[in-house]
């Protein structure tokens, strides 16, 4: 019998279009297999998560930028037919529920009561910087410059390199081709980048970038119950990135860390957050401090990493709490991997020794799995294709450029970059003491 109580169907929020998200795949699988039924936001029925024999039913991601959440939601609670467990799975479906959406959607769904503005003052990563200084966690020296002659200011005083982050990720345009985050390497990057802002949607931190290294990077993964009460959880340790030293997880592992976890239950106690938090660390080489670097108020994408013996995870956990049901206090399995096979596959092609030392341990697959096949061959065929295409891209670009003409030598300079930057009224963010980086620093 589930422990679960299957009379609650499940809806995964997915807002952001990402056909390889194997952490919602992960949620799919967790709970279908202890017989809930499970909705979903997918970008395609032909995508490697609606393809999985776990998903009850796919509900189309809508393709405009600015998509009326709540009338999707009620929208979808209709075609339900009961009150389901709603679980964001990007950032930007926990922001628009912590907005005040949630309390106008709780008739048609079960969701946490999480204190007002703790989703926000986690996830922007501007208003992290001073939660960290609040509470004296490690956070790297971190500036939020106001204008061009500051950004210069914060490169010299900051060194190089740096990292800087949007502050509101999840406001880029899709079209932009900003990234998240960015190593910056010199001054003029750093300007090119702040040049950006007024299409950004949100603030550029520019960020003191931490050593990284081995056994450097590590991650927590919890649910926390109404105050900020610890429910489940488990601390781990990024042993291989994609790319490599500064990306994705590819191969991850259960590791005890008390000092991270501390930490977690003591930034989840302050904010009383109600749900599931991803918090990214890094330990800083010199002073052994685990600094803080995201705050994620979602599922990590690798949250299946913590499975204890009886399939307790942490999307359990919360339906469990939800629904008004116990959650067990849950055993740890240190030494316990996650491998993303598409990732994992690119790191042992170019650090095979590093991947082979991890060798001989139990094994949580990102996407293949006995029971449930699909998904992994519409990954494998939808990654390749992906793959051909830059590729053929890639080729067509270099062919067009060896044969397009020089410019010619007369042709007038640029104007100067900082005529160019808009200057927002931004305030410098406080620097905090040290904590190690996420693998994107």
């Amino acid at each position: 019998m589930s422990p679960l109580d299957t009379r609650v169907p499940a809806l995964l929020l997915r807002l952001d279009h990402h056909p390889f998200h194997h952490g919602s795949l992960g949620a799919v699988r967790s709970l279908g297999r202890a017989g809930v039924e499970v909705h979903a936001f997918v970008e395609s029925p032909r995508g490697p998560l609606a393809r999985s024999r776990y998903l009850h039913r796919a509900h189309p991601i809508p393709g405009a930028a600015d998509i009326d959440v709540e009338r999707l939601l009620l929208r979808t609670a209709e075609r339900i037919g009961r009150p389901a467990v709603l679980l964001p799975m990007d950032d930007a479906g926990a922001l628009a529920l912590a907005s005040g959406l949630a309390d106008r959607l709780r008739g048609a769904y079960l969701l946490p009561g999480t204190t007002p503005g703790a989703v926000e003052r986690g996830a922007d990563k501007e208003r992290l910087a001073g939660l960290c200084a609040e509470l004296g966690l490690p956070h790297p020296a971190t500036v939020v410059p106001d204008g061009p002659q500051e950004v210069a200011a914060a490169v010299r005083e900051l060194g190089l390199p740096l990292i800087a982050k949007w502050s509101r990720p999840w406001l880029l345009p899709k079209d932009s081709g900003l990234r998240s985050a960015t190593v910056i390497t010199s001054a003029g990057q750093a300007l090119r980048l702040y040049a950006a802002s007024a299409r950004a949607g949100s603030r550029l931190l520019l960020q003191r970038r931490l050593a990284g290294g081995r056994n450097a990077d590590w991650f927590f993964h919890g649910c926390f119950g109404r105050g900020g009460v610890p429910l489940y959880g488990g601390t781990g340790r990024k042993d291989v990135s994609w790319p490599l030293g500064a990306g994705a997880t590819a191969v991850g592992s259960w590791r005890e860390n008390p000092e991270v976890a501390a930490a977690a239950r003591r930034l989840a106690a302050h904010l009383g957050h109600h749900g599931i938090l991803d918090l990214d660390f890094r330990r800083e080489a010199g002073s052994g401090a685990y600094h803080l670097l995201d705050v994620n108020p979602r599922p990590g994408a690798q949250f299946r990493l913590f499975t204890d013996p009886s399939g307790l995870d942490v999307v359990r956990a919360l339906h469990l709490d939800l629904t008004g049901r116990r959650v067990p206090v849950g055993r740890a399995v240190p030494g316990r991997m996650f491998v993303a096979e598409n990732y994992g596959l690119l790191a042992a092609l170019t650090a095979p020794a590093r991947v082979a030392a991890l060798r001989g341990r139990p094994v949580e697959t990102a996407w293949f799995a006995a029971d449930d096949p699909a998904p992994f061959a519409a990954m494998a065929g939808g990654w390749t294709a992906r793959a051909a295409r830059k590729g053929w891209e890639r080729a067509r670009s270099l062919s067009s450029s060896s044969r397009s003409p020089s410019p010619h030598p007369s042709a007038p300079a640029p104007a100067p970059l900082s005529r160019a930057i808009p200057a927002p009224a931004t305030v410098p963010v406080p620097a905090s003491s040290p904590l190690p980086p996420h693998p994107t620093q």
